[in-house]
């Protein structure tokens, strides 16, 4: 039986693909190539940077019980994510990645195999209150603190910041840089509310409002979005590297 297509999902991946190209090819001119676009510091910047994560990983969440082959799946995520990190490490020291998106999807996409089995005896909806909860109570564990935004409700111990080990669970350790950080406190929870979204779908037999094409383009796009990510950064640098040469 040939299994079904969401093609909503890849226009809404392929949105998000195209504005986080957008939003790295800014970041280049402005860390790169020295361009002086002070808008880029702003709130509305940092606004737009976190709905294009936020997507990507709720993205990811929604999607994982359609994928086969999981184990798969998720060790080749990691991989790149880990790639990525080397990579950056000799290219751009000064703006390197360590724990970044890809790096926490694969991670989520892992712990999954060994949680689905738990979080299935949990209701959808119960389950997405409860992630959501815990993503907006965690928010801030990055900074020290439990809250959302400028709410910090509980300063955490300083103690719990110290290594890479709890850099990568969400407690970055003194001194600790990274381009792209994605832990996975608060993240994982983000993730976890795309999964219970599936299956509230699923359950209210919504998923059939998913199937129909919208913009092809855009599908084009979310259906590559992962060979895309990682051949996108390389080839902005090089077109701006070649613009300003000329």
């Amino acid at each position: 039986m040939t299994a079904t297509r969401y093609y909503a999902l890849d226009g809404i991946r392929g949105l998000a693909l195209l504005n986080m190209i957008t939003y790295h090819a800014v970041w280049d001119l402005v860390y790169l190539f020295d361009i002086n676009l002070q808008w880029y510091q702003s709130e509305g910047a940092y606004i737009w940077q976190q709905c294009i994560c936020w997507t990507f990983i709720f993205l990811s969440g929604f999607c994982e019980p359609l994928g086969k082959k999981k184990l798969k799946r998720g060790i080749i995520i990691f991989s790149l994510g880990f790639l990525i990190v080397v990579t950056t490490l000799i290219a751009l020291p000064q703006n390197r990645v360590r724990f970044g998106v890809l790096t926490l999807i694969g991670s989520c996409m892992l712990l999954m195999i060994p949680a689905e089995k738990v979080l299935q005896k949990c209701k959808p909806l119960h389950g997405l209150i409860f992630s959501i909860t815990l993503f907006l109570l965690t928010k801030n564990v990055n900074q020290g603190y439990l809250g959302f935004a400028n709410w910090n409700l509980l300063p955490l111990p300083d103690n719990w910041y110290h290594n890479f080990v709890s850099t990568y669970l969400g407690f970055p350790m003194p001194g600790f840089h990274s381009t792209d950080y994605f832990s996975l406190l608060p993240w994982v929870f983000l993730y976890t509310a795309g999964y219970f979204t599936h299956r509230f779908f699923a359950h209210y037999n919504l998923l059939s409002h998913l199937e129909s094409s919208k913009v092809k383009t855009l599908e084009w796009f979310g259906r590559h979005s992962l060979g895309l990510y990682m051949i996108h950064q390389p080839l902005l640098y090089f077109l701006f590297a070649a613009v300003f040469a000329l």
